[in-house]
């Protein structure tokens, strides 16, 4: 089967197509994790300028289309200019089927659903404005089905009309992870870190992730636990005075909230090596990057009960689900959670994230899904 990924993207900043590659690692993941499942592949991506690389085997095409303008980066991705010569180079490579990646290019996806069936992955897309959404359905129209982590995230576009019912939705993991586990007293002494349990947040401390609700549940939960300590690195805080002001609210949390800060990969995984638990009150995501990674280090998910997430957690089966908000749930699950046997919890986070979240079970989904819609030879 051959098969392209595309990416309509045109990146503002102009950057070569190596410096892109190492930005965007995902784009990467997938296409390798595509590769490994024995499928053909070519990824064409739009771009500033003509340029050909070649990474871990796998054939990158960017090809120079027109970038957008001001206005059309404030309106967004759907109004961003149409991509002829990415068009030309995809028909010219004859494929089974075109992936393309993000739901947020509809008119994009309708012009390659004429070479070949398109199947449309999303990338943490939301619902357009009213505005927007006849564009949107004129492009899904033409698509052969849509990609997304979970299920039910197709929900609310099929509600807006977005998508049709009988639209084919896959479901597919947007991304997996490198990271391995070690040994949990190695990875505490060379991080730092320590608690009994010992928690770990992965994300920003903003209204989305919701930390706030976790310092509560915490707070809450630590009467039963012996000396639980929770690790906080993050990116962007707008919430970080919040955050602190809420804890110091606390007495019981008091020395128990580490505010560690933005931290490169590998202080990440060593983080992910010493926790017990990661734990995130998300309440949107597309897949769930930081959790995914909690699992191939070892650690289980205590996260909020949204679609993704339960279908990461296998129905919270391996990891904890609790409502967003939900501060008495979660503080119930974290209680829960924390009363299992620690080493059997390693083991069975690690067997998870191999047989249903690595690489090879990503290209296992993709490969079904491009099966179901190739057109024949």
């Amino acid at each position: 089967m051959r098969v392209v990924q595309a990416s309509c993207y045109v990146d503002p900043a102009g950057r070569t197509a190596d410096v892109l590659l190492d930005a965007w690692p995902i784009l990467h993941d997938v296409a390798r994790a595509t590769q490994q499942a024995g499928i053909e592949l070519t990824v064409v991506h739009a771009a500033r300028a003509d340029e050909s690389v070649e990474r871990d085997g796998v054939r990158y095409d960017f090809v120079r289309e027109r970038a957008p303008s001001s206005l059309q980066r404030r309106l967004g991705y759907w109004s961003w200019p149409l991509t002829p010569r990415v068009v030309e180079r995809v028909r010219s490579l004859r494929p089974d089927v075109i992936h393309v990646h993000g739901l947020s290019f509809p008119r994009h996806a309708q012009r390659l659903a004429a070479v070949a069936p398109v199947l449309v992955q999303d990338r943490a897309d939301r619902v357009p404005p009213l505005l927007q959404r006849a564009a949107w359905r004129r492009g899904f129209a033409a698509v052969a089905g849509v990609m997304f982590a979970a299920r039910a995230q197709a929900r609310p576009f099929i509600d807006a009309g977005l998508l049709a019912r009988a639209t084919r939705v896959f479901e597919v993991l947007g991304v997996s992870s490198t990271f391995t586990p070690d040994d949990v007293g190695r990875a505490r002494a060379a991080s730092g870190v320590h608690g009994d349990p010992c928690f770990v947040w992965v994300g920003h401390l903003d209204a989305r992730k919701d930390p706030i609700t976790l310092v509560d549940a915490l707070a809450r939960a630590t009467p039963s636990l012996a000396d639980p300590q929770l690790w906080c690195c993050f990116g962007t805080a707008p919430l970080l005075d919040a955050v602190r002001a809420r804890t110091g609210t606390y007495p019981q949390l008091s020395g128990r909230v580490h505010f560690l800060g933005t931290r490169p990969r590998e202080e990440v995984e060593l983080l992910l090596r010493a926790a017990d638990f990661l734990v995130s009150g998300s309440r949107h995501e597309g897949t769930g990057l930081a959790v995914i990674e909690a699992y191939a280090c070892g650690a289980t998910p205590i996260v909020s009960d949204i679609p993704s997430f339960r279908r990461i957690t296998a129905d919270g089966a391996a990891g904890g689900l609790a409502p967003c908000g939900d501060v008495a749930a979660f503080a119930r699950v974290i209680a829960e959670w924390s009363k299992r046997d620690r080493t059997e919890l390693r083991r069975a986070a690690r067997s998870h994230f191999e047989r249903n979240l690595s690489f090879q079970a990503m290209g296992r989904e993709l490969g079904d899904a491009y099966r179901a819609v190739a057109r024949p030879r």
